[in-house]
């Protein structure tokens, strides 16, 4: 489990309010200005940040974390230049939590024990592999348990009570909530629909509840703030890239991560429960 992640949902709960989960792709648009957007991140209201490895083969994202994988890819990006990143970003932030999100085949490559040292040894604080199973897990789960790093699980609309209970077993850090049945960048979920899953899943788990897949304005995030413990964001993010992959894209970036990370803070400010339009 991670000291970090467990510390900053600790300091969210002391604060009454939800945080903001701030997805982008390692080397999108290149290594460099990834590097300043992921320095720019903390400043700009993510409270978790979660840097994804880029892979030929993405099949839980949609076109926007695709084209992305495709753009980190032909600037040379990678799982060791991913690691290299989440160093690089440690050494400016020593608080702010640091997750890896992505497919199996490139740790397979790697090998789960000297992933699992890599992961250590650049700060990271633990990961998402969507094509992972808990079934399947246990070696890389014994590795990272070594160096107390956290496999944080998906739960879909999908999942039921007893899929649940094997989702949950060896899960850390938080639970994802994936809140439609499709891939990144889908149409969001009602705001009764994601209501009614949290309440579901907090009674199943103790483990922070991060619900993303599909937020992109400040309704929608202001709206899953006031019930979740997380709002996670990437395609917003990664089209801001796609927009304009240059020096701009870093500024695009961390204006959008402002406007929606105040939009999650202000989720449950006191007259603010029941509006449904931006403050």
């Amino acid at each position: 489990m991670s000291v970090r992640l467990a510390s900053r949902f600790d300091a969210l709960k002391r604060e009454g309010r939800a945080g903001l989960v701030a997805y982008v792709m390692a080397s999108d648009p290149d290594h460099e200005t990834c590097f300043e957007i992921l320095r720019g991140l903390p400043t700009a209201g993510a409270d978790v940040i979660e840097l994804g490895f880029p892979f030929t083969d993405p099949m839980a994202d949609g076109p926007s974390i695709q084209k992305a994988a495709l753009r980190a890819l032909k600037a040379g990006g990678s799982l060791t230049r991913t690691l290299d990143l989440a160093r690089r970003f440690r050494e400016t932030d020593k608080d702010t939590p640091l997750i890896l999100m992505g497919y199996a085949n490139p740790i397979e490559s790697m090998g789960y024990a000297p992933f699992a040292e890599a992961m250590h040894a650049c700060g990271a604080d633990g990961v998402i592999i969507v094509d992972l199973p808990p079934e399947e897990d246990t070696a890389l789960r014994a590795a990272f348990d070594a160096h107390g790093l956290s496999i944080i699980r998906l739960a879909t609309p999908t999942t039921d009570d007893n899929r649940l209970t094997k989702v949950l077993d060896g899960a850390s850090g938080f639970l994802y909530y994936v809140s439609v049945a499709g891939v990144t960048g889908a149409n969001a979920a009602t705001a009764d629909a994601v209501r009614a899953a949290v309440s579901r899943l907090k009674r199943a788990t103790q483990l922070p509840v991060a619900v993303g897949f599909g937020v992109r304005e400040p309704e929608a995030a202001r709206e899953i703030a006031r019930t979740a413990d997380a709002v996670v964001v990437g395609s917003a993010f990664v089209d801001e890239i796609a927009a304009a992959p240059g020096p701009e894209a870093v500024e695009r970036v961390l204006r959008k991560v402002r406007i929606l990370s105040e939009a999650v803070r202000q989720a449950r400010e006191p007259g603010r429960a029941m509006e449904g339009t931006p403050a």
